[in-house]
């Protein structure tokens, strides 16, 4: 039986303030399993707020979820259930956790300093 698996490709934001994902470039992760992706920013956590974003091929970029500065998360409503957002104020890093991922997954993922 042949099994699916779904490509995730990492990317630090494309913007002024780019950040190092701690992450190979892509990660193949099969229908049913998790996953972990941190991103190490270069400004203090404390003082700045973070978001996962994801863009699926040939589709518009979807925000998944957003730590404030202050701890504060915020999280697309759908995707609640399957993303989680947590950081490292000793590292700045800021980490997503994704369970029971599917096809639907697949898509290029974006940490980003949020201007809020």
């Amino acid at each position: 039986m042949f099994s699916t698996s779904l490509l995730l490709l990492l990317a630090a934001a494309f913007c002024v303030h780019c950040e190092e994902l701690t992450q190979p470039a892509s990660m193949v992760v099969r229908p049913g399993q998790s996953l972990t992706i941190n991103c190490k920013v270069s400004y203090s956590v404390t003082s700045y707020s973070t978001a996962w974003i994801r863009q699926p091929a040939g589709k518009a970029l979807e925000w998944i979820n957003l730590i404030y500065y202050d701890g504060d998360i915020r999280a697309k409503d759908s995707l609640k259930s399957k993303f989680s957002i947590s950081r490292d104020t000793g590292t700045n890093t800021i980490t997503l956790q994704g369970q029971n991922l599917q096809t639907e997954d697949a898509a290029v993922y974006y940490c980003a300093r949020a201007s809020l």
